[in-house]
């Protein structure tokens, strides 16, 4: 990783958008939710990989797209990986439970939550991811959490 920038954290290959999502990991508590925003491809899922790891999770983590919603377990706590490309609101969010997920205690994961803006909690962490220069190369901003 080149470091922090004025735009946030500049990363340049899969792995190190990774090492950053275990480092913000190990910053966060149970009820944490981590809000995502960041083009299709731009690596959201990779960095929740690293949420996961750096959370303890040994599973290998999917994007949810089709399941909206993919549990990981057998961490420091719980990972709830939510993909909302597909939601039209935030009341389909509430319906498929998303009180009990932050009831639950674990962390919550929100790619495109955008879609959702209403309902997230305000302490949520804010994650922006675009790409950068290089192919590879993503300009990640944090909100929310220092690291």
């Amino acid at each position: 990783m080149n470091g922090v920038t004025a735009l946030g954290y500049v990363t340049n290959s899969e792995e190190e958008t990774e090492v950053l999502g275990a480092r913000l990991a190990e910053q966060l508590g149970p009820g944490a939710v981590v809000a995502f925003t960041g083009d299709l491809g731009a690596g959201k899922t990779a960095f929740t990989r690293g949420l996961a790891r750096g959370l303890g999770i040994p599973d290998r983590v999917t994007s949810p797209t089709f399941t909206i919603v993919n549990e990981y377990e057998g961490g420091r706590l719980p990972l709830f990986h939510f993909d909302m490309y597909r939601l039209a609101s935030s009341d389909e969010l509430f319906d498929i439970g998303w009180e009990d997920y932050l009831a639950r205690g674990g962390v919550c994961a929100v790619e495109w939550s955008e879609n959702v803006s209403d309902a997230l909690e305000g302490g949520a962490v804010r994650v922006e991811i675009r790409r950068g220069a290089a192919e590879d190369q993503r300009i990640i901003q944090i909100e929310g959490v220092e690291l």
